[in-house]
């Protein structure tokens, strides 16, 4: 989720205006600091209770947002060095190539990493003329960039909260896939290519949350500790095993007593 903040994604796209509407804040919330590595992370690697990787959320939430923050505070400052019409089209590369990434590591690790798209950039629409070293934060901007690094903390706690159900009736790799469009389609705004204002990429979103249901797989129980087992991974509980019913099968090949049916 921090990644954005650290490769210089997020603050190129501060730059390119993507937040300059509520529409703008959700998509960046959602794709860029959220999206498909969010949920598999959250659903693959996080452990333990929904509260201890609630409190783990919550915390990286916490550097999320002051990052968000800061990060917005000094982005203006560099407007007035840099010709944004061609900074965009480095914003909109750099996009793509998230977006490619997404969809394949093996694309991944062909392409440039983004702070090498994000440095040709500045280099390419480095503009001095009329320049300053005037901080023109904006609170406006600092304002929405929180606010999108808090969408992405509410998304991550309800993919947490819903764990075990989203992993019994969505297909993660689908979800991944689609945000990868989602992203590709975010991007084609930066370039000017869909009206800004046309929620073109949150479309692709919703549809891939269609495309991802699955409605063969199957839905854990309210005590799915959620890594694929029920309660203690001993026999339900309630169930209990008399003479000459059928008893579980890691129960007879334990029993020593004959009078277990196997």
């Amino acid at each position: 989720m921090c990644l954005p903040l650290l490769d210089g994604v997020f603050p190129a796209l501060v730059l390119a205006g993507a937040l300059s509407d509520p529409l703008g804040v959700a998509e960046v919330g959602l794709l860029v600091f959220g999206g498909g590595a969010t949920v598999g992370v959250v659903l693959s690697e996080m452990d333990g209770s929904v509260r201890q990787r609630s409190v783990t959320i919550l915390g990286v939430g916490v550097v999320l947002v002051a990052g968000a923050v800061l990060e917005a505070a000094a982005a203006p400052t560099f407007r007035e060095v840099l010709d944004l019409g061609a900074f965009e089209v480095f914003a909109g590369l750099v996009v793509l190539s998230v977006a490619a990434s997404t969809a394949s590591a093996r694309i991944g690790e062909v392409l440039p990493r983004p702070g090498v798209i994000i440095g040709l950039g500045l280099v390419a629409s480095f503009d001095p003329s009329g320049a300053s070293l005037a901080v023109r934060a904006d609170p406006e901007v600092m304002l929405r960039a929180g606010a999108a690094a808090a969408v992405a903390v509410a998304f991550a706690l309800q993919v947490s909260l819903l764990g075990p159900w989203i992993r019994g009736i969505v297909d993660v790799d689908r979800f991944r896939f689609g945000v990868a469009v989602a992203l590709g389609t975010f991007s084609l705004g930066l370039f000017g290519v869909v009206p800004g204002e046309t929620p073109a990429a949150l479309a692709v979103l919703g549809v891939t949350f269609l495309f991802a249901f699955d409605p063969d797989g199957s839905v854990p129980s309210p005590n799915d500790d959620g890594n694929g087992g029920v309660g203690s991974g001993g026999p339900a509980d309630g169930m209990e095993v008399t003479k000459g019913e059928a008893a579980p099968k890691e129960v007879c090949e334990n029993e020593d007593h004959d009078d277990f049916v196997m």
